[in-house]
Parts: C-alpha cells; sequence; structure tokens
C-alpha cells in the first residue's frame, strides 16, 4: 500500500474507533441490552428497507462474512436466521461491540478486527460476503472487491452497500443545500434554522461549524463529501455511479443494482410527510444507498 493511503486508512480507523458507527441512535451505555435494542430499532425504523434488501432469512446454512459488522446489528440478523457468521471491522472499538451484542442475546458468531482489503481468510471461504456502508470508505475500494471475489466459493454472493452518486442526497442534499447552508452556521440563529429545516442534530451542526473555523480556506469537493456524510470529521467517503460500481464489480459473472433509500430527513420541510410507498418509488431511482448483489 502506497504511504498516502496508508496514512488515510489510519485517518479512518481512528475516527471509526471514536465513532463506532451507530452508537449516536441510543441514549443508553454502550454494551448495555437496551443500548442494543435501542440501535436496532433505530436502525430499522429508519432504514426499513434493509431487511427486505439484505434477505437475512435467506441466508439459512450459509457461511456468511460481514465486511465492517460495526456494532453486529445486521450480523445479529444473519445468526438469527441461521447462517454460520463472522462479522470483521477494521476497529477494535467496533468488534468489541459487536461481540458483546452476541454474547447479551446468545447468538453464535465469531469477530476479528481486520482489514478489508487485506483479509486473512482462506481462498473460497463463504457462500455470502456482506457491506453495509463500509467500502466506499476504505482507500483502495477495488482491492476490497477483489478481496471478496477470492473469498466466495465459485457462485457465491456479494452483497454490498456504497452511496449512490446519482442520488437526491449527494445531487441535491450535499452539492446544493448544505453547500449554501454552511454559511448559515457562522451564527447560532443559523444552527437553529437549519436544525428546523433538516432535522439535523444540533449537536452534529455546532461539530460542522467549529470544523469550519478550524479549515483555512474553502472544502474540495471530495472533502466536503467527506465531512457531510457520516460526521464532521470523517476523513473518507466516496460516491459510485451505476457505471462506477459494475466497473468495480467488473470481474463477478452476474451483477444487479438496486437504488434504496430516500431518507426523507434530507428533504426540507416535506419529507417527513411523504407515505411510505411514494418514499419507495423515490429511492428506488434516486435513493442514496446503491446496493450491489453480485454472483461470482
Amino acid at each position: 500500500m502506497s504511504e498516502p493511503n496508508t496514512k488515510l486508512k489510519e485517518r479512518v480507523r481512528a475516527f471509526w474507533q471514536a465513532n463506532p458507527c451507530g452508537t449516536k441512535f441510543a441514549d443508553a451505555e454502550p454494551g448495555s441490552r437496551r443500548f442494543y435494542e435501542l440501535v436496532e430499532q433505530h436502525r430499522y425504523e429508519k432504514e426499513w428497507h434493509i431487511p427486505i434488501a439484505a434477505d437475512f432469512a435467506g441466508a439459512r446454512g450459509w457461511r456468511v462474512l460481514e465486511i465492517g459488522c460495526g456494532l453486529g446489528t445486521d450480523g445479529a440478523q444473519f445468526a438469527k436466521a441461521g447462517a454460520d457468521y463472522t462479522g470483521v471491522d477494521l476497529t477494535d472499538a467496533a468488534v468489541a461491540l459487536a461481540r458483546r451484542r452476541f454474547e447479551l442475546f446468545n447468538l453464535p458468531g465469531t469477530f476479528r478486527t481486520a482489514d478489508a482489503e487485506n483479509l486473512e481468510f482462506a481462498a473460497e471461504s463463504f457462500d455470502l460476503v456482506y457491506s453495509h456502508g463500509v467500502l466506499h470508505h476504505t482507500p483502495d475500494p477495488a482491492r476490497a472487491v477483489r478481496e471478496i471475489h477470492r473469498l466466495l466459493r465459485p457462485s457465491g454472493r456479494a452483497v454490498v452497500m456504497l452511496y449512490h452518486r446519482n442520488s437526491y442526497n449527494y445531487r441535491v442534499n450535499i452539492r446544493v443545500l448544505r453547500r449554501g447552508g454552511v454559511h448559515l452556521l457562522k451564527w447560532e440563529s443559523g444552527v437553529h434554522l437549519v436544525h428546523k429545516l433538516t432535522g439535523e442534530p444540533i449537536d452534529s451542526l455546532h461539530e460542522h461549524a467549529r470544523k469550519r473555523e478550524q479549515t483555512n480556506g474553502p472544502l474540495s469537493a471530495q472533502e466536503f463529501l467527506s465531512q457531510n456524510t457520516d460526521g464532521a470529521g470523517n476523513p473518507l467517503a466516496r460516491v459510485y455511479s451505476r457505471r462506477e460500481a459494475r466497473e468495480l464489480f467488473k470481474d463477478f459473472t452476474e451483477v444487479e443494482l438496486r437504488a434504496y433509500f430516500l431518507n426523507k430527513r434530507f428533504i426540507p420541510l416535506i419529507g417527513n410527510l411523504l407515505p411510505r410507498s411514494v418514499e419507495a418509488q423515490l429511492a428506488a431511482r434516486w435513493g442514496w444507498h446503491l446496493w450491489i448483489y453480485a454472483r461470482k
């Protein structure tokens, strides 16, 4: 790995070590039973499409590897469905929390800290490799996808979610609304106005304001994207068009793409009024989450 990528990966590791994905959605002691229940409740209420898109029940009896296990929320669904589950994550913090979840809920599973670009498993070890919202945070996603291909048995499946370039969230929310709204964060009244319009938490907006004050000059397009996906300190995030996603998975024999998750909170004023049926129709074209279903 090149020196710049090594340094970038360490920044990615440090960010997610300090901010395990999903912890901010539960006001309970991390590692407690209530904590995991709240995290799961929030996840499947806001991203209600995940059980449909992931098809946890369909993995019964399969050897499943999850790259980026986070808190073990999706992993628990695979385990409960009867999969032989293994979860890996770049950070010790996530692995410890995911392992604790499985222990508390008496679920079978194996965990280890690992790098998606260099996985120490034998070739053809898994029937399914699942990764939700992870590979767009690694410096060399193409290398990670090659690892997925190596680890899958013949005819095995990869199910991967990446951020969608041609989505409402990227094209309108991030590139237009957030670019314009960043100037409002100079004032407390502006912070509260943005909060009212978007539902973005006040603490999160204050963090964005502090990061902006610490930055010399405007952020590049890549820096602005990274900081406006998973938190103000996020060092790396990418977006993919459908064509780019197909190119990333070009070594697979079959590739199907589906878009989900409009995230109505990103649509000012009227977003939360949209019924789920309309939300699903819009998300199929403009969804923020691009799911790749690839067969080896």
